[in-house]
């Protein structure tokens, strides 16, 4: 016997009677039902907004609001425990909110010396909250928790929409326990804001198929467009599909379909060059230099260092070498066919990617035969599209490349999931569709297991506990027709259990710690991690081969800096390629003493920089301290040519800048420039050092008139 609300817009009517004839559980409600005695308008209002429209379930808008609170809770309830989170974005969010000149360009200190080597969308947000809020913390990232409740709900109604309510409260709780997801939604990388803006241009899409609306695929262009001036060219990785689905299922003529797509297009074009244009036609003695290229263009940053430089590995500047073509090894780790499930991204982001590529084959076949104006047809290829393009340029790509960037397929698996098991489930009397949903919930159950298994934060219980549930719920799923009414929720409950047990558990443990520095990886500490980009995938000595390590204790980059996830220091406690006595290193900031703030404070008005320092996270952590401008030389790695020697110089006989750090990033890698190294020397050479609380820094008013070091206490 057949049981479970799972009825839909897509549902025939004999079937959605039959289900709520057949199961004891709260079906939709009477349209003719009267309001409550006594409601007046205001009280009508919240009704309706409690209740929902009058073709929902009963418990579709009380779930929907659930699924909301618990996932702000989620991501909130411990969000201070990351402090300033990454150093390199926070810095250029004190700056932003300090001064609008900063703000505008997403420059990395109020002075606007230099850029950060993303567009600056993202920290507009964080910014605008640090100026009503204070800098602080929580003023940083509430803002990416936001996103994040956003992002899981514009899924639930994307999903909702042409699945019904069953299917858009699995597909949202998919995103919100998606590991990676609680990662960056708690954590101020641009990944958050990039993630949300995609979702909505899924939302968009769809809106605009359905009604065949010029205006809404103007509207999708817009989204696209703010996230390129989010995370520039990783955005176009979902247009494709968008685009196709349109082009297909949109109820128009085919020359209106064009037409409309070109006009999204030019929406898309306009809503991210204005800011490119500003910043291309502006004098470049007039704005900050734009950070991570090599010839001050934001052009050249877009398309070299951020965009096909990720692919080739041919990135100017960077730390490191590719991943050395199909399956070679490098520095951002093993390419290949099976990334997304090696050991160092595997438990990020593929608990149920089986499932949902499963699921979205199954969805494609059973609409196969359906009118080109299908919806549900329409909405697989927007989300399937956005799965499986993303998903292969993560698996090849040879440059830089960090486990958290998978936060962008979540939202893609949590609607293929949702949609693909309603679709499954009302075919369950075909065997395609039973077959499909033992087939999905035994892949999610065997691959949570392996995840699991990498870890030992807890314990086999759970590893154990996941297969033996998922097996027996996918065996019962396959006999659903012979089970008693009430047998069946309880299969239901236990497959939803078995696929979502592993990735909640990883959500819990990374939000319950925080998570600093520039490579960040969610789930428990202890986890069996590869390097710094992935260990091998099934190609590379199987699904945990390649390179292995803990959670934490990742392998030294050049000059004797570690990553992973936690403190980074360069050249031991506090050293650098500079010498002893630096602040912080490469890939994270270090906080400074009282000493060292007093010290870079006192007459700060006659600076326009209190101090400079060799890479962008030894200068973000003097002037999160300080919060006063820090120049950060070369940027990020100590690789751009900002400032020259000679601007350095210059700078130093104008008096605008007071002291020099010793230690931070390094210059010249992969053919960057290496003009840090050179002020480095030249400071060194001529101007005095001195101690300030146990750091090394040089004072640019004291040129050298013999030797001899002043300590401060």
């Amino acid at each position: 016997m057949d049981t479970m609300t799972l009825t839909s817009p897509g549902a025939s009517a004999p079937a959605a009677a039959e289900t709520a004839e057949t199961t004891g559980l709260p079906g939709r409600r009477p349209t003719d039902a009267p309001p409550p005695a006594g409601a007046g308008r205001g009280t009508s209002r919240l009704h309706r907004l409690w209740r929902g429209a009058d073709s929902d379930p009963s418990w579709a808008r009380p779930a929907l609001f659930g699924l909301l609170l618990v996932t702000l809770v989620l991501y909130t309830w411990n969000l201070t425990a990351s402090g300033y989170a990454n150093s390199f974005y926070s810095a250029a969010v004190q700056a932003g909110s300090a001064s609008w000149k900063a703000f505008f360009f997403g420059s990395s200190d109020a002075a606007s010396s230099i850029t950060v080597d993303k567009p600056p969308a993202s920290l507009w947000i964080m910014a605008l909250s640090v100026r009503v809020l204070g800098l602080s913390s929580f003023a940083i990232l509430i803002p990416q928790a936001l996103m994040g409740v956003a992002t899981v709900g514009v899924v639930h109604t994307t999903v909702k929409k042409q699945f019904g309510a069953a299917a858009g409260l699995i597909a949202g709780a998919v995103v919100a326990l998606t590991p990676v997801a609680a990662l960056m939604f708690t954590f101020n990388n641009p990944d958050a804001l990039l993630t949300l803006l995609m979702a909505l241009g899924a939302w968009a899409t769809m809106k605009a198929i359905a009604q065949a609306s010029p205006k809404w695929m103007m509207i999708v262009g817009v989204f696209i467009g703010l996230g390129f001036l989010t995370k520039t060219l990783q955005v176009l990785l979902v247009v494709p599909f968008f685009g196709l689905a349109y082009l297909i299922a949109a109820p128009t003529t085919l020359r209106k379909r064009i037409v409309h797509s070109l006009m999204a297009v030019g929406a898309m074009v306009l809503s991210a060059g204005w800011w490119v244009a500003i910043v291309e036609l502006i004098p470049a003695s007039a704005r900050p230099y734009i950070g991570g290229s090599q010839n001050n263009s934001f052009l050249e940053l877009t398309f070299g260092y951020n965009g096909l430089g990720r692919l080739s590995g041919n990135e100017t500047g960077s730390v490191g070498g590719g991943g050395g073509g199909a399956t070679g090894g490098g520095m951002w780790g093993s390419t290949g066919l099976f990334r997304m499930f090696s050991s160092s991204v595997g438990d990020q982001i593929s608990w149920l990617i089986p499932s949902a590529l499963v699921l979205l084959g199954v969805g494609l076949f059973l609409r196969g035969r359906r009118p080109r104006t299908d919806l549900r047809r329409a909405a697989y290829l927007v989300w399937g599209g956005w799965l499986v393009v993303t998903m292969l340029v993560f698996s090849f790509m040879a440059g830089i490349f960090h486990e958290y960037y998978t936060v962008a397929l979540a939202p893609a698996i949590g609607a293929l999931v949702g949609m693909g098991a309603v679709e499954a489930w009302e075919n369950r009397r075909r065997a395609v569709g039973t077959v499909a949903l033992a087939v999905a919930v035994a892949a999610a159950s065997v691959w949570s297991f392996i995840l699991l298994s990498g870890t030992t934060a807890y314990g086999d219980w759970l590893r154990i506990t996941v297969l033996a549930v998922g097996m027996a719920s996918a065996l019962l799923l396959l006999a659903t027709q012979w089970l008693h009414v009430k047998a069946v929720p309880l299969v239901l409950a236990g497959a939803l259990v078995a696929g979502l047990a592993g990735p909640a558990a990883y959500t819990v443990s990374t939000t319950a710690q925080g998570h600093t520095g520039s490579i960040v990886t969610a789930g428990p500490a202890g986890s069996n991690r590869g390097g710094p980009g992935g260990g091998g995938g099934f190609g590379g000595g199987g699904p945990f081969g390649g390179q292995t390590g803990t959670q934490g204790q990742a392998p030294q980059l050049p000059g004797g800096t570690t990553q992973g996830n936690g403190t980074t220091q360069q050249g031991g406690p506090q050293g650098g390629p500079g010498g002893g006595g630096g602040m912080g290193g490469l890939l994270d900031a270090s906080t400074p003493s009282t000493a060292v703030v007093a010290a870079l404070s006192a007459d700060a008005d006659k600076y326009a920089w209190v101090a400079a320092a060799v890479g962008s996270q030894t200068a973000a952590g003097l002037q999160l301290g300080t919060q006063l401008p820090v120049m950060a030389i070369g940027g990020f790695n100590g690789s751009d040519p900002s400032p020259t020697l000679a601007q350095f110089q210059q700078y130093v006989a104008d008096g605008k800048i007071h002291y020099f750090a010793s230690g931070g990033g390094f210059g010249g890698q992969n053919g960057g420039s290496n003009a840090s190294s050179q002020i480095a020397s030249w400071v060194e050479q001529n101007f005095t050092s001195v101690t300030i609380g146990g750091s090394t820094f040089y004072d640019l008013t004291q040129p050298v008139a013999g030797s001899g070091t002043t300590t401060v206490q």
